[in-house]
């Protein structure tokens, strides 16, 4: 990802004439030097060359020299919001990829507890069944205990109702 400033449709400033004489003139020069034997090169003054350069770089505008310093510093802006917009993707696919992570743990999270759930609502109910027909058999033998002794109580009773034997008759002394 970078980042380009606003492009301006101005052109660049005209050179002066005195450096475009300059360059004309250093052209000359070389197409003038002579050429090395066995070769395509030519030999020129190194000193004269580089005082010539010297000399059209002074020449140069100070705006041309500070629209240079200006590209740079562009450069080195670019360069700095580059690497921001690097750390700052880099700190987001971080953090998606915890959230992603995240998401993945409470689903498994939520899948398991719905499991647990399941599970305990099965035991709940085999429990419950278990204690119904525990209920069952106990009041069943209850049920059979009671009416064997209602059994015991109706015969008593239908005994304490019988008719008593007449009792024997007192002797009656003489």
């Amino acid at each position: 990802m970078t980042v380009e400033p606003p492009e301006h449709d101005q052109p660049a400033p005209p050179l002066p004439g005195k450096v475009l004489d300059m360059l004309e003139q250093l052209m000359i020069d070389v197409e003038n030097a002579r050429q090395v034997p066995l070769s395509n090169s030519v030999m020129v003054s190194q000193e004269d060359m580089l005082d010539n350069l010297a000399r059209i770089q002074k020449e140069l505008p100070e705006e041309l020299r500070a629209a240079r310093w200006m590209v740079r510093e562009r450069e080195a802006y670019i360069a700095r919001t580059n690497e921001t917009a690097r750390g700052v993707f880099a700190e987001a696919k971080k953090r998606s990829d915890e959230l992603v992570s995240e998401s993945y743990i409470l689903q498994e999270a939520v899948e398991e507890a719905n499991t647990l759930v399941r599970n305990a609502e099965g035991e709940a109910r085999r429990i419950r069944l278990e204690s119904e027909d525990f209920a069952e058999r106990h009041l069943a033998e209850a049920e059979q205990v009671l009416g064997e002794l209602l059994r015991y109580v109706r015969e008593a009773r239908a005994e304490l109702h019988q008719a008593l034997p007449p009792a024997p008759e007192p002797p009656i002394s003489e």
